[in-house]
This record gives C-alpha cells, sequence and structure tokens, in this order.
C-alpha cells in the first residue's frame, strides 16, 4: 500500500503543533517544571460540574439541536451582552460549538474558498494557519512588532490587504504574547474595514482574562463591525473547563446559517453534559472567574519581573496568561534555547515559532500554574544563563 497516494498532501505539509512537541518529551522526563501548556490549574467550579453531574442524573444525555440548547444560547446572549455590549439573537446568531477551536474552523471554512487570502497576525495561536490551508485558503501573515506590543496596525492591515482577502483573524487578547487591542486600536482596524466585504474571525477565548484596568473590548461593539464579524469565545479558559470542550460563535444571521451546516454535518451537536454546566457557569461564576483573574495577575507580575531581573527582556502581557521574553540576548534561537533549557534544567517552556515565523527570539511562557511552580523555574533558567556565561 503506497500511503503516499492516498493521503492529502496538504494534510502532509502541515507541521504537528510546536506547543505539543515539548509537552510530549517533557511528559518523558522526571522532575520536569512544566510552563508550556496554556491550561488553568483550577478545578472547574465546583456548581459548574455540580450542574454537569445533575444533568447526569436526570437523564439528560440526548443529542440537542444543532444550534446547542436554547437555555443555553440565552444564557450566552445575556452574558455578552452584560460583559462586551453585543446582541445577538439567540434562536439564529448563537452556535455552541465542541470549544472555541471548532468554531474558529467552521468559521474559516464557511467563507474560504480555494485561493482566498486569509489575513493572520502572528505571532498568535497555531491552528489559524493551518485551518486556512486546509479550507483551501491562502494564509497572508502579517508579522507583529514587538516595539508596537504586538498590536495589529492600521498600516500593516493596509499592505495586506488584496482584491482575494476574505477575512481577518483577529487574536486578542493574544497566545502568547499577551497582547491586547483597545477601543482606539480597533477603530482605527475598523475604519478600513467597513469599507471592504470582509469578514472578521475574532479569536476572544481569553476576554475575561485581562489586567492592568483594561477591560476587553470586542470589534463587534464597533460602529458598523457586527455585521462583519463573527466572535468565538468558550469556556476553556475563562471558567477553567478545557476538558468539557464547549464554545460558542456569535455572528450575523446569513453567515452564522452556513457555519452551523457544517457544523451539523461534521459534529451534529456539542456534549449535552458541558451545555448544562455552561449554563450554571454563564449565571452564576463571575466571582470565581475575578478570583482566578486576580491569582493570575498575581503570577503575571511574579513571572514577568523574574524574567527582567534575569536579563531576558519581558514586554508586560496585558491579557490572557502568557508571556513573551526575549531570549535574542543568549546568541541562541528560541528552539535551541527551549530544547537545551529542557535538557539540562528540566523546565519546559515553547519557542516563539511555535506560533509563527515572528516569534524567533522570543520564548513562550504560561502563568497559570502556581507561584511555588514559576518560582522553581526561574530558578533553573538564572542558573541556566549562568552557566551559559562561563
Amino acid at each position: 500500500m503506497d500511503y503516499n497516494k492516498l493521503l492529502n498532501p496538504t494534510v502532509v505539509e502541515i507541521k504537528p503543533s510546536g506547543i505539543r512537541k515539548f509537552f510530549d518529551i517533557a511528559e518523558t522526563m522526571k522532575d520536569v517544571i512544566s510552563l508550556g501548556v496554556g491550561e488553568p490549574d483550577f478545578a472547574t467550579p465546583w456548581k459548574v460540574r455540580n450542574a454537569g453531574i445533575t444533568s447526569l442524573e436526570n437523564s439528560q444525555t440526548r443529542y440537542t439541536s444543532n444550534w446547542g440548547l436554547e437555555k443555553l444560547r440565552v444564557e450566552i446572549a445575556s452574558y455578552v451582552k452584560r460583559k462586551y455590549d453585543l446582541t445577538y439573537d439567540p434562536k439564529s446568531e448563537i452556535l455552541v460549538t465542541v470549544g472555541g477551536s471548532e468554531a474558529i474552523d467552521a468559521a474559516i471554512r464557511a467563507v474560504v474558498s480555494y485561493g482566498d487570502e486569509v489575513i493572520i497576525p502572528q505571532p498568535s495561536y497555531v491552528c489559524y494557519e493551518p485551518i486556512t490551508a486546509l479550507a483551501g485558503g491562502v494564509p497572508v501573515i502579517i508579522e507583529t512588532k514587538a516595539e508596537n506590543d504586538f498590536k495589529l496596525t492600521p498600516e500593516e492591515l493596509l499592505a495586506s490587504i488584496s482584491p482575494r482577502t476574505k477575512a481577518l483573524i483577529l487574536p486578542y487578547p493574544c497566545n502568547p504574547t499577551g497582547a491586547i487591542m483597545e477601543r482606539e486600536d480597533l477603530e482605527a482596524i475598523a475604519e478600513i474595514l467597513r469599507e471592504r466585504d470582509i469578514l472578521v474571525i475574532s479569536d476572544e477565548i481569553y476576554a475575561e482574562l485581562t489586567y492592568g484596568g483594561k477591560h476587553h473590548v470586542s470589534i463587534a461593539a464597533i460602529d458598523g463591525m457586527a455585521e462583519r464579524t463573527v466572535v468565538v469565545n468558550g469556556f476553556s479558559k475563562t471558567f477553567s473547563m478545557t476538558g468539557w470542550r464547549l464554545g460558542y460563535a456569535c455572528g450575523p444571521e446569513p453567515i452564522m446559517r452556513q457555519i452551523t451546516k457544517i457544523h451539523q454535518f461534521a459534529i451534529m451537536c456539542a456534549p449535552t453534559t458541558s451545555q448544562y454546566a455552561a449554563i450554571e457557569a454563564l449565571r452564576s461564576c463571575d466571582g470565581e472567574v475575578e478570583e482566578m483573574r486576580e491569582e493570575y495577575d498575581m503570577r503575571r507580575r511574579l513571572m514577568v519581573a523574574g524574567f527582567n531581573k534575569l536579563g531576558l527582556t519581558c514586554r508586560e502581557p496585558k491579557g490572557a496568561f502568557y508571556a513573551f521574553p526575549c531570549v535574542a540576548s543568549t546568541g541562541m534561537t528560541c528552539e535551541e534555547f527551549c530544547e537545551k533549557l529542557l535538557y539540562e534544567k528540566k523546565v519546559a517552556i515553547v519557542p516563539g515559532t511555535a506560533f509563527g515565523r515572528g516569534g524567533e527570539g522570543f520564548v513562550r511562557a504560561s502563568y497559570c500554574y502556581s507561584t511555588e511552580h514559576i518560582k522553581e523555574a526561574l530558578r533553573r533558567i538564572g542558573e541556566f544563563l549562568e552557566e551559559l556565561k562561563r
């Protein structure tokens, strides 16, 4: 059997996630301190778990509507209105998905045809570029700059638009840089997009994790942008529900109808137990979310100060739960740095190039770990840097 003749060459050419590479190596080693995976170390709030358990006890285990439980969609509509001043019809403009990742995939596939261009700011989450390629689209990469705090600038956007541009991915708050886009930043982007038929796919999975008094603003809340934006969000990061695999997409009805069609044939519906749990999360967990955010903020300040003290320049991340220090001063590539650090000091972090070419010279370290965990990692990195000087 010649498998090369069977396999889709586009799939074969896609590289595996650079995040998982170092995580998988670390899993084979003892006494590794990992700052590599973006998964909250908090348990899902008990009232959310209990709602899921209760749904099982009540035998609420059947398929739901393709769109998701109506009660959940009503709660999502209420939540995004309360939090971000976004207005959606729960019956026709909100789809419950299997994590935010499925929502991104379906949104891209719903609008991208062969040869269409999708603008992707990088460094950013690993899925956007390969999903675009799988849909037959052409990723157009914008390498955002550290001196701009890794924000997408209107000049960069304008220079990347062509007659074949179909969509823009807006990945803020950003994994891995921790960058956010404030209202004035989004207004400058919106001024360009309002004149064009370009869909924005706004990945807002970290919307509730912003710091320093900066509250998340959705581009869909900017004048004229709701009609040209699909907002993607979910429960994994905000409510510490990664394994529940639940997300959602909100957008204009004509687009959501097509996204739901893809979801219908590929997935059917999101997990029913998770949907009942999510209703409780949206209704009653503001307090728990704020407690987690405050803890992340404390860890964030500890980690950023630690890297800067070690001589690895680290800009202040204002969102998500990642620091993105620069390791160029060591003379190594970011991948060499991460590999050497892992094998010599048993600290696992992720090279910036896992998130695009523009990540060279940087590494991603997650602060969704305990303070003791972070302090020990910083201590080992300090030892590593001292040994490099000898």
